[in-house]
Order: structure tokens, then sequence, then C-alpha cells
């Protein structure tokens, strides 16, 4: 094998982009495909695919990009190896939807924190962002509060990690400890995520079962933003408290003491690969 091609393959691979590699290599887009090509023979596999102009890559190259990045990570292992510079970070790539709580992604990663021996990437996006990030191995985990579709073409792996009771919370003036949940659902305002949420559904439903048509201050698709929200005394938030777990430790906000029946689960999404991530399975199990 040609490891120059391996590495043209590998360096497009990651960046996704045959115009932008070859620019940053100093290479005509012509010559770079061609070593590409040549590699495409060798392992007599088709390593990419088009899908409008976007290059994506195939099975085989999915499982030619494990390869890759076991190779060369090797090595650096090496350089840093003989340098005396010791071994090279190891990396976690996590995804997770830009809505999500912050606290949980911090709780889901707490077993990682303070280890100085790796390096934690974190990037948030779309879900369908996430997914298409975990395809080309951009990404290691994506963490989400929505299951993703599966059909009989889906190679993801969903693990439940938590489930959270949903609450009413807000400051404690707009919570009287004498009222019902059915008084708080009808005479105060309500912050609510937006309808495409699998707790905006509970909670639409929980309101229909009351036969109450709710006083909605704001439909938010941020958590954080509905936090903010109610420590403004804008309404009542429709939140776990997880979310809000330092405001209702120091009191700027109380949690309802009613059950509203509505749970949020949080999941971790893997897609299966041929070298996993060593940091990833203890995590999970430390979850699960």
């Amino acid at each position: 094998m040609n490891y120059n091609h391996l590495r043209y393959f590998w360096a497009v691979a990651h960046d996704g982009n045959l115009t932008r590699t070859a620019q940053r290599m100093n290479l005509s887009q012509s010559a770079l495909s061609v070593q590409i090509r040549k590699l495409e023979e060798r392992l007599g596999h088709a390593l990419f695919e088009r899908r409008g102009r976007q290059l994506v890559l195939t099975e085989a190259g999915r499982i030619a990009l494990d390869y890759a990045d076991t190779i060369f990570e090797a090595g650096k292992d090496l350089l840093g190896t003989l340098r005396q510079e010791g071994r090279v970070k190891q990396v976690l790539r996590v995804g997770a939807l830009a809505t999500l709580s912050r606290n949980f992604q911090l709780e889901f990663l707490r077993p990682l924190l303070g280890n100085h021996e790796l390096e934690l990437v974190l990037r948030s996006g779309t879900l369908p962002e996430l997914l298409q990030g975990l395809e080309t191995l951009g990404l290691d985990v994506v963490l989400t509060n929505v299951v993703p579709s599966h059909d009989a073409l889906s190679t993801f792996t969903t693990h439940a990690i938590s489930d959270q009771a949903v609450s009413l919370i807000g400051k404690p003036d707009l919570l009287p400890a004498t009222a019902s949940l059915e008084d708080l659902l009808s005479e105060q305002a309500i912050v609510v995520p937006t309808q495409d949420s699998p707790v905006r559904i509970g909670f639409d439903r929980l309101c229909s079962r009351f036969d109450i048509i709710p006083n909605l201050a704001a439909e938010v698709d941020d958590i954080a933003m509905m936090r903010l929200l109610a420590r403004e005394g804008v309404g009542l938030a429709v939140l776990p408290p997880i979310a809000v777990q330092d405001e209702l430790r120091n009191g700027v906000l109380v949690e309802a003491n009613h059950e509203m029946g509505i749970v949020e689960s949080f999941h971790a999404v893997t897609i299966a690969r041929k070298f996993p991530n060593p940091l990833l399975a203890p995590l999970l199990e430390h979850h699960l």
C-alpha cells in the first residue's frame, strides 16, 4: 500500500471537500483525485460517493478512515515517544443538541473531567448535523433528548442514560404552596418548549386532560433560555429540575410540589465502529 495515497484520502475524508483539501495541500484538484483513485483501485472499493456537491464516505470508506485514523495516531504516538514528549492525548469528540440541558451534558462527562491525559471536543448542532458527524466519524457520541428514527439501513445505537421527571419551576412568589396543579396551569403564565419537543407533547396532553387552555408566556426551543425566563419571573417553566439545579439549590427558583407525569429522557447515540474510542465504553457503562 502507498501510504501517501492513504494520507490524501485521510485528509479529504476529514475535510469533506476535495477542493478545500487540494488548496490546503498545494495540489491541483485533479492530482488529488488521481491519488485517491489509485487507493480505491488498490483496495478494490470506492471510498467516496457524491451527493450533490458533497463527498460522502461509503461503508468501505468509513472502514478505511477508521484504519487511517489508527495508523496516523500511532505515528503521532511514535514521534511523541521518541521525542520524549509523552503520549499524544486521547480525544473524545462529543456532540450535543444545541437545545440540550448544559447541566445534563456536564453530568454525563463528569467522570472524565480533570483527567489531564485526555482532551474533550464538544460540539453542538441539530440532530441531523450531529448524526452526520457520527457517520463521518467526526464525533464519537451524540447526546440528545430525541431518539433518532431507525430504519433498515440505520447503524445507530441509542443508549438510555437517564429519565428526568419534568416539573413546573418558577420564582417562589409564583408557586403558592396551597395551589393545585390545575390552578397553576390555568392561572399562571407558562414557559414551554416548542411543539416538536417530547416534553411539550406531554404538557399539551396534560392540559387537555384538565380541559385547560394555558396562558403561554413563551414557547422556547432552548433550555438555557427557559431557565433565564423562569429566573426573570416571566412565568412557570416546564423543565426537568437538572436544568436549573443551581437555582433550586440557592432558592432563586422553586419546584412545584405536584407530579405532572411528564418525563424527559436523555440518550447517548453511537455508531458501530471497528475501532471504537476506548474512552467511550467506560463512560457509557458508568451511566447505564
